[in-house]
């Protein structure tokens, strides 16, 4: 007895986006938590899965790995645009470390936050629960006089996210390198290019030109993930929708890195199912996150979302 077995005529028929097939993403999951590295046909020869003890060398490594993008491209003369998440969080305080310790400024690098809350006309949150917020609290201010130039940071508002476009393809025209920095959503997302959005595009293609979108609507469970991890569980606090850019940004980088740290304690986890359907499925339009191991850069993931994904024996 399971979800495929009893889901005909329950409140959950219909809930999930119509191109998930729910038997193949179980099979994704159901591999020995040994398994999960193992090399896919469908990756890019250039991206590797990273398994963290715990948090703190998840984090270490994050930051780690964000600072050495920015060093490298000073060192190589060269301008850099980051997309960047507002979680997983903590990588930024490494990456904040590092750069202080190698004296490295961010002059040449342009920021490009891949999402906001936003209402249905894309007008964005202000305060200390925006994304811009916590941005400015958690990397732009703490690197003092090394930070990113107020003029080189991007903010997903609805008058500003339709400029990435030419703003990112004029800093390529130069030689900058693009790296998406990302986390993995409940729903499979990047950003918050929900997997619904796949059902009003006839080909992978059309989907994949896709560069940004205002006021998307946020799946139900994008809405509960944020209340539990941004939210203390208060889910009348968080948006239904939300600014995002799309493929056709994300899956234009050079280079991502990616992280997938949604463990909760006492054996409780919620990206387990994610993580595994990201690196098993194959590319689909229906699943944003199953595009990532298509690109070269590391994901980064707690060791123990990869599971057993099952029951644990009383």
């Amino acid at each position: 007895m399971d979800f495929n077995s009893t889901v005909k005529g329950s409140l959950l028929e219909g809930f999930y986006p119509a191109g998930w097939n729910m038997r193949k993403i179980d099979a994704c999951c159901a591999h020995a938590p040994e398994e999960i590295c193992e090399r896919q046909k469908f990756w890019n020869r250039d991206f590797k899965p990273v398994p963290c003890r715990d948090l703190a060398e998840f984090e270490v490594k994050m930051g780690h790995e964000i600072a050495l993008e920015v060093r490298r491209a000073a060192e190589e003369g060269r301008k850099l645009a980051l997309i960047l998440p507002v979680g997983p969080m903590g990588m930024y305080r490494w990456a904040v470390y590092f750069l202080k310790e190698w004296g490295v400024g961010c002059g040449h690098v342009w920021c490009f936050n891949m999402d906001e809350w936003a209402d249905a006309r894309g007008n964005t949150i202000i305060g200390e629960a925006s994304f811009q917020s916590a941005m400015e609290q958690a990397f732009y201010n703490p690197l003092g006089e090394l930070t990113v130039p107020v003029g080189h940071r991007n903010f997903a508002t609805r008058r500003n996210l339709p400029t990435y476009p030419a703003k990112i393809a004029a800093l390529r025209a130069e030689g900058a390198r693009l790296v998406l920095v990302y986390g993995i959503g409940r729903m499979c997302h990047i950003a918050f290019w929900e997997p619904m959005i796949g059902g009003e595009f006839k080909s992978d293609r059309e989907w994949l030109a896709q560069e940004y979108r205002v006021a998307v609507q946020l799946h139900p469970l994008t809405i509960e993930q944020n209340s539990i991890t941004s939210f203390k569980s208060r889910t009348t606090l968080v948006p239904c929708r939300a600014n995002t850019i799309g493929p056709g940004i994300m899956f234009k980088a050079d280079r991502a890195i990616g992280g997938a740290d949604g463990a909760l304690g006492r054996g409780m986890q919620w990206q387990g199912m994610s993580l595994w359907t990201t690196l098993r499925h194959g590319p689909s339009r229906w699943i944003t996150s199953s595009w990532i191991p298509t690109l070269p850069g590391r994901l980064f993931f707690l060791k123990e979302l990869a599971g057993p994904l099952a029951p644990e024996a009383n």
